[in-house]
């Protein structure tokens, strides 16, 4: 084992272990937070959110990208669906106020790193129904957040590539999620990784109804594992561009593409993840760094960092003209910036 690897494995890791809740939400916020994904669909698959191409995806997990590997996102495209309810600190919906906005999981954040502030930042939703379990999920980083480099203005894979390249840890900003999990079905449980990427993971078993942690997904590997029985029928017709909403007249949830529905999944068969994040600050004076932006990052200078971190250890790196959109340079920064868990699955059957 490398020495930047025994590095990332200790850092890597999240602030403290995560915190297991039981009954996160009231029956009444529930039911609020499913009416706004009823009422407000369809929403685009969680890969549509973030990926122009196959190379970003992979940055955004880990791996070297194959040569010629001609897979498009279509190919790889998951049923995973997605929505915000708020980012930038605003939310979306006035009917869940109360849920963006809530004193208790502020006071949880703060206790979870010893912090004197808070400010919730984003909440978002996934949805999903059965799906083929086509082998070990990879796991993920969440979009690392750095003063001056953030999910508002820069590509998740830019940010977890920085999250891994360890370069960045003195412009890092705390953060803390809480998660919570609505699914009684089979399979679709929480897989993570406390103790760093190449330590044993942990799995948040069933049941999962109004389960939650809390977390600092951001800096710990993690992955949400195949939601039903392993040898559910795939969703034939499924696109990156597809989406996914409730249908009132048939009390169903449909996968259209290009307004056709391709599948269509019971309402009990949902697996429904509410995620709500916030900045954490240790005092006032990391309040102020972070607010008045007196030490940021910009994308240029963290790109330059990077090439000049890939060039010192012997990486032929052309200057980038359009970083954020160059495959050649996304390839070269995951080759150069690899690290994963090792464990590929718990009892996971043979593909």
């Amino acid at each position: 084992m490398g020495s930047y690897e025994e590095q990332m494995n200790r850092a890597l890791r999240p602030v403290a272990p995560p915190r297991l809740l039981e009954g996160v939400y009231t029956d009444d916020q529930y039911g609020r937070l499913l009416d706004v994904v009823k009422e407000r669909g369809p929403w685009p698959t969680i890969q549509a959110h973030h990926f122009k191409t196959v190379e970003e995806l992979i940055a955004t997990v880990t791996g070297v990208v194959p040569e010629g590997h001609g897979l498009t996102l279509d190919d790889i495209a998951n049923p995973q669906f997605r929505g915000f309810y708020g980012q930038n600190s605003v939310c979306f919906h006035p009917e869940i106020h109360d849920c963006f906005y809530d004193a208790t999981f502020i006071e949880m954040v703060k206790d979870y790193w010893g912090a004197q502030y808070a400010k919730p930042t984003m909440m978002l939703f996934n949805i999903t129904g059965p799906y083929p379990a086509m082998g070990p999920p990879p796991a993920h980083l969440d979009a690392v957040t750095f003063r001056g480099v953030r999910y508002e203005n820069a590509p998740v894979w830019l940010q977890n590539v920085m999250g891994k390249s360890g370069l960045f840890t003195d412009y890092l900003v705390k953060m803390a999620q809480v998660i919570t999990w609505w699914y009684e079905g089979d399979n679709g449980t929480f897989t993570y990784w406390p103790d760093g990427p190449l330590g044993a993971p942990k799995v948040l078993e069933h049941p999962l109804w109004n389960k939650g942690l809390v977390v600092q997904n951001e800096l710990m590997f993690h992955r949400g594992d195949p939601v039903g029985p392993f040898d559910a029928p795939p969703v034939e017709g499924l696109k990156h561009r597809s989406m996914m909403g409730w249908n009132p007249d048939s009390g169903a949830w449909d996968i259209t593409t290009d307004d056709e529905v391709v599948h269509t999944y019971r309402n009990q068969d949902l697996r429904f993840l509410v995620h709500w994040s916030s900045e954490v600050y240790e005092d006032m004076d990391e309040l102020k760094k972070v607010m008045d932006h007196t030490d940021d990052l910009t994308i240029e200078r963290a790109v330059g960092m990077l090439v000049d971190d890939m060039r010192a250890k012997g990486k032929k790196v052309a200057e980038p003209s359009d970083p954020l959109d160059d495959t050649d340079f996304v390839k070269a920064l995951v080759e150069t910036y690899t690290i994963a868990p090792t464990t590929e699955w718990l009892e996971f059957p043979a593909a």
